[in-house]
């Protein structure tokens, strides 16, 4: 029961963000990009850089409408492929990447229905979470239209 009340805490709690913005902007979340620049590129797949970025997280480009946890060669964390496994059919949307950058810890939890779920994604996007959706759907031409 515990695991249950908790479970909804969290859920309640993720989808807060969704709810509290509006859609978002992509030329604003293209700066607001910059922060995740550190960790993050984004480089189409003819090898040709849009962002360029680190490579401790994966590369971004065409993640809208990509299974969770699904680029090849990239070697994500037991929590994020706990969730992965959980939800087989989940692909990132703008809500859910909106609730993972929010609080990537309280989201892997969540979706992997494992509260010791880790995520290795440690930072933390406090605002303008959907310009930054708005602007990685502009760069996945792969992207189900919403």
């Amino acid at each position: 029961m515990k695991s249950a009340i908790v479970g909804a805490f969290i859920g309640a709690t993720l989808a807060i963000p969704a709810v509290a913005q509006d859609a978002g902007d992509a030329a604003a979340g293209e700066k607001e990009f910059r922060k995740c620049r550190a960790c993050h590129m984004i480089q189409d797949d003819s090898g040709t850089d849009i962002v360029k970025g680190g490579a401790v997280g994966p590369n971004l480009y065409n993640v809208m409408g990509a299974k969770i946890a699904s680029q090849e060669g990239f070697r994500y964390g037991d929590g994020i492929l706990a969730a992965a496994e959980a939800n087989p059919d989940m692909v990132w949307t703008e809500e859910e990447l909106i609730a993972y950058v929010t609080d990537p810890g309280a989201w892997v939890k969540e979706k992997s229905g494992d509260d010791g779920a880790r995520s290795k994604m440690t930072f933390k996007l406090n605002r303008n979470q959907a310009d930054v959706a708005a602007y990685l759907t502009s760069v996945s031409p792969d992207a189900p239209s919403e």
